[in-house]
């Protein structure tokens, strides 16, 4: 009994303290996250204000009619930002079911990011639009149901192909899953965030919401400018160098130095010509 005794004060001293400061601090860092990456921002701002409002109508003034009006009220108030944050919600729900929190040693591996920078470079250069989708974690069957399956071999050739020519699967993604091309032509999500820039054009939004639902790193080429960004964690980086778009590939895709490709794509096709 004295070991269990031991045992729980040692929880109850050390233990137990640092397991609540953790826990909470995570918490708040998600809070974060959620608030400033989402119009939850309006909203609490909205809030903030409401209760300044309360605190000087009560408070300050002491006005007992509208205290009580505010007070019967408030319950409505609060079922209202529930619903207004209920898009919100739904993204993180949707996140947090479609993360593989046990997975150990089975990340995949994206040996052909150079085939899409390639593509990518090419069909900018002929200020032509190109939307790919890094698939990771996150299982993206709709996403994949949503356009035409092809399962076939992931090369620049082919990516120019799909996006250089007015195909029918020009307008969507394609989604990328290895050193495979799962499906092209796939619809994503628009996103509904309001601080977006106006500039910014359907695959821009398209991008960015599908960023804002999942783990996936989505590649756009701008049709109009001809400026390659990456979408990721709920935010948009545009008209990035290919030397920023390679290092956060890597990064983001997980690529070690010995997984790339011995040979650059962009020389395999100089030496071709």
């Amino acid at each position: 009994m004295n070991i269990f005794s031991s045992i729980a004060r040692f929880y109850t001293s050390y233990i137990n303290p640092v397991l609540d400061i953790t826990i909470l601090t995570f918490l708040i860092y998600w809070a974060y996250k959620f608030v400033i990456r989402t119009n939850a921002l309006v909203v609490l701002r909205a809030v903030i204000y409401f209760v300044i409002f309360y605190l000087i109508v009560v408070n300050l003034l002491k006005l007992e009619t509208l205290s009580w009006i505010i007070n019967r009220l408030y319950p409505a108030f609060l079922l209202g930002a529930v619903i207004i944050l209920q898009p919100e919600m739904r993204k993180i729900l949707i996140k947090l079911g479609q993360t593989d929190w046990f997975l150990t040693g089975g990340k995949r591996k994206f040996t052909s990011v150079g085939e899409v920078l390639y593509a990518a470079s090419k069909l900018s250069q002929q200020r032509r639009g190109m939307l790919v989708v890094f698939m990771k974690s996150a299982k993206l069957e709709q996403i994949v149901g949503s356009g035409q399956k092809l399962n076939a071999d992931l090369t620049s050739n082919l990516l120019i192909t799909i996006f250089e020519h007015d195909t029918p699967m020009h307008d969507g993604a394609c989604v990328v899953q290895g050193d495979k091309i799962l499906a092209a032509g796939c619809f994503l999500p628009v996103s509904e965030n309001y601080d977006i820039k106006k500039t910014y054009g359907t695959r821009h939004r398209a991008a960015l919401g599908l960023s804002e639902q999942c783990d996936a790193v989505i590649l756009v080429v701008s049709e109009e400018t001809g400026a390659i960004s990456l979408a990721y964690d709920s935010q948009l980086h545009y008209d990035l160098p290919m030397e920023t778009l390679t290092k956060i590939l890597e990064k983001k895709l997980v690529i070690k130095n010995e997984e790339k490709k011995t040979e650059d794509p962009e020389d395999e096709h100089n030496s071709a010509s």
